[in-house]
């Protein structure tokens, strides 16, 4: 019997590396491995490396093509020699904020930026951190010969035979997360580079979707990689009127379009997909972890919570404003959580508990309108991430989101993208593979279309009476 082809994926994130090892034709996971990172907002790339070491160990072999999906954003300054300069500065962290203020204000504001690069620079923006570490850090800016994102310096490193900088790529998916690059015009703004930054940085090639950038030193091809919303989005082969909501360290919302967005606003990032297409997106800081951290307020297990929150008979005018970590949509970085609606009668552990899943879920809901508004069509949602797990979530999400739900199978789908994208550049077929998603059937529906209407009415009335209280710094 022939053998099959296999190809790596890796999920190159916040918390940890993931590694799967696929069947090429048809995608079916045969290995699979994972490596935690440092729980921090500014890390030493090594780390990645060594956990991309811990996570493959014996899961490569006779693997003939790898590709990368790495979190969007994360600034990694480099050295001529490749060297790293400072602490990768990732996506979540907020120091930036003063910084983005200053930049979207010199160019010409919300619209200015907006047609630059199809997105509004919010704190996550990788051209927000070069002005940051400018002043925070101006040792290391004056060392600094070129900036990378996180996949393309894990790239570099698994690629034989390369050295210094001259040799970096990316793809059009994660550049479109940088503050430099138009998913419109396929094309780097150096100017802003130099305007964030105060001089030129070399930049990584950008490569094609099923470019082949390199080899590893066991002869396996290397794809040219993607940020972890694109990857995400390929494998779960997102089609038109799909919208993918990702609920873990942050929450998503974004969906595949053959045209780009260009949002003033700021809540919808028009990024480029892996593909040659777009992703538009909006990310929220706030998700699965609103759920564990309102758990460890009442003194409950996490599954206890979920539990209750199911059946509690409603939230009974109790509004959570979820920004635990601040905000990035709506852009609140200096923003903390809110509670409203306290009474003898709501404060009571299963009313708390509700409050907090829709809490989580009015953000999200906002999200997906947003992208309604920019013409997309919401026909089903997607829902993954740790907290789709949850019976409560599951529940509450149709009436929220406004659309039918279905739950991927739980899977490393940023890692089996990326797996996907290897499978396609070692075929370089016009077209990725054909590769299956199952899907499995959510919990009932509990709340009313008026039901949920009330909760998202009362959640935007305590969001913009507080709005100027949380903006403060």
């Amino acid at each position: 019997m022939t053998q099959p082809k296999l190809v790596a994926g890796v999920d190159c994130s916040t918390q940890a590396t993931k590694v799967v090892v696929c069947d090429a034709e048809t995608g079916e996971v045969l290995r699979e491995g994972r490596a935690p990172h440092p729980d921090a907002t500014q890390v030493d790339p090594a780390e990645w490396l060594k956990a991309w070491q811990i996570a493959s160990e014996g899961l490569l072999d006779d693997v003939q093509a790898l590709s990368v999906g790495g979190q969007q954003h994360g600034m990694v300054l480099l050295d001529g020699d490749g060297s790293t300069v400072h602490p990768a500065v990732l996506w979540n962290d907020t120091s930036s904020a003063d910084a983005t203020a200053e930049l979207v204000a010199e160019l010409g504001g919300a619209e200015a930026w907006a047609e630059a690069i199809g997105s509004l620079p919010v704190p996550s923006f990788t051209v927000t951190k070069l002005r940051w570490v400018q002043t925070a850090a101006p040792e290391a800016a004056a060392r600094a010969a070129a900036v990378a994102l996180p996949h393309d310096w894990l790239t570099h490193q698994l690629a034989a035979g390369r050295a210094g900088i001259g040799d970096l790529t990316t793809d059009r998916g994660d550049a479109s997360g940088t503050g430099w690059w138009s998913p419109a015009t396929n094309s780097y703004r150096p100017d802003l580079v130099e305007r964030a930054f105060g001089r030129p940085l070399a930049l990584p090639r950008v490569a094609g979707p099923r470019e082949i950038v390199g080899e590893t030193v066991g002869g396996a091809v290397i794809a040219a990689g993607t940020g972890d919303n694109m990857a995400a989005a390929l494998g779960l082969d997102l089609q038109p009127g799909d919208v993918a909501v990702s609920l873990g360290t942050s929450g998503t919302a974004f969906a595949t379009s053959t045209t780009p967005t260009a949002d003033p606003s700021g809540l919808v990032a028009g990024f480029a997909d892996a593909t040659g297409g777009y992703l538009p997106l909006v990310c929220t800081l706030n998700a699965a972890r609103v759920m564990s951290a309102t758990a460890t307020l009442l003194g409950m297990e996490l599954a206890e919570l979920d539990e209750a929150a199911l059946n509690s008979s409603g939230s009974d005018g109790l509004v959570l404003l979820p920004y635990l970590d601040g905000e990035r949509t709506p852009d609140l970085p200096h923003s903390t959580g809110l509670v409203y609606g306290l009474t003898r009668a709501t404060m009571q552990p299963a009313t708390m508990a509700r409050a907090a899943v829709e809490g989580m879920l009015c953000g999200l809901a906002d999200a997906v309108d947003a992208l309604r508004a920019q013409g997309l069509p919401v026909e089903r949602v997607l829902l993954l991430g740790g907290a789709a797990r949850s019976r409560a979530v599951q529940a509450l999400a149709p009436a929220l989101l406004g659309a039918p739900v279905v739950l991927p199978e739980p899977g490393e789908y940023v890692a089996l993208g990326a797996a996907r994208q290897a499978a396609w550049a070692l075929s370089d077929a016009d077209t990725p593979p054909t590769w299956s998603v199952a899907v499995g059937k959510p919990e009932s529906s509990i709340l009313t279309d008026t039901e949920a209407a009330e909760v998202r009415s009362r959640y935007a009335a305590v969001l913009n009476g507080t709005r100027p209280l949380l903006t403060q710094p």
